[in-house]
């Protein structure tokens, strides 16, 4: 595979950031960024300008939860959590995910 950097594809990141937060738990926005790009194997890189745009996003959807804590280096940060309604929405989002990509999937295998 390229090792080549790659912009997450438009409408996704959210789904991204509601299942790190539903597989891993409560974190701040740093992390949720770091986390996503261990996932993918450092193909994605997210900025500061990527990632607290999406979750201001999600939280005023009411998607995710907002509260302060301390990091592991004692800093004050703002910790995101899932919400009732995000876990119901990244279920919905996972359904449309898997639709979209079995639609694309046909056409990438359809013979002239």
């Amino acid at each position: 595979m390229s090792t080549q950097k790659m912009d997450v594809p438009y409408g996704t990141l959210e789904l991204l950031i509601l299942k790190s937060l539903d597989t891993i738990g409560p974190m701040h926005g740093y992390a949720l960024a770091r986390r996503i790009e261990q996932v993918s194997e450092q193909i994605v890189r997210l900025s500061q300008g990527s990632i607290y745009p999406a979750l201001i996003r999600l939280e005023q959807q009411g998607l995710i939860d907002t509260s302060w804590a301390l990091s592991e280096t004692n800093r004050k940060v703002k910790v995101y959590a899932l919400t009732k309604a995000g876990r119901k929405q990244l279920r919905v989002e996972i359904e449309k995910w898997e639709q979209a990509t079995a639609l694309v999937a046909r056409f990438m295998e359809a013979k002239s």
